[in-house]
């Protein structure tokens, strides 16, 4: 129960400077709304949907990383103190993970809408089962850089770091969104993305665990 007030308590923490600063969203929405209408007055010749689809999450991967890397990099050492003395470590870490999933999915489904808008001819025959794959998208996305940033922030040169660490982690789960994602523009069975479904699940069981797992101990130094 303990556990579930420090949770509630950091998030509302959290909401409270973000509606307070607006700083990340804001930016993380200017970045998204301005590459998409880049890429349209770029590439509004380019008609094939599969093309858009990769085009699409390589707009939401670097709006992520803008978005959620920032979690635990952008804290000074007397904030850390601060969350050190208010909570235990596992509430620190789910608290900023449920935070940064809100953020992602609010993010990401104002990034689907404005980019249906745009490329009026990208809507997939399944909007659904693509909506789907964008949520698991900010769930997955929220939970590897959340872990990683709470690594980064504890060495020098977080940024660098936070680069290195998460590649051999987001691409294999940024290849999984993208089969999911085609095959809701294929308008193929919801049967034929179970697989991918059941992976990306795992991944973020497995995310979500190793970092409490490892967070503690990072936390103490």
């Amino acid at each position: 129960m303990q556990l579930v007030q420090e949770v509630k308590y950091l998030i509302q923490k959290d909401l409270l400077l973000e509606w307070r600063s607006k700083y990340t969203i804001n930016g993380v929405l200017l970045y998204v709304v301005s590459t998409i209408f880049t890429c349209y007055l770029s590439f509004v010749s380019l008609g094939d949907k599969l093309a858009w689809n990769a085009l699409f999450w390589v707009i939401i991967l670097f709006a992520s990383i803008n978005g959620v890397s920032k979690s635990f990099l952008q804290e000074t050492k007397g904030q850390q103190l601060y969350n050190y003395v208010l909570a235990c470590p596992a509430a620190i870490l789910i608290s900023k993970t449920i935070y940064n999933i809100l953020l992602m999915v609010a993010l990401t489904t104002i990034a689907l809408g404005f980019y249906s808008l745009v490329f009026d001819g990208f809507t997939p025959p399944d909007l659904l089962l693509y909506y789907m794959a964008v949520v698991f998208g900010s769930l997955s996305f929220s939970t590897v850089f959340t872990m990683v940033s709470a690594i980064a922030s504890k060495a020098g040169n977080g940024g660098m770091l936070m680069a290195i660490l998460s590649f051999p982690i987001i691409i294999p789960v940024l290849i999984l969104l993208i089969r999911l994602a085609k095959n809701a523009v294929d308008g193929l069975p919801w049967e034929n993305s179970y697989d991918e479904m059941g992976m990306l699940v795992i991944v973020n069981v497995l995310t979500v665990a190793t970092s409490l797992l490892l967070f503690p101990y990072l936390w103490r130094d």
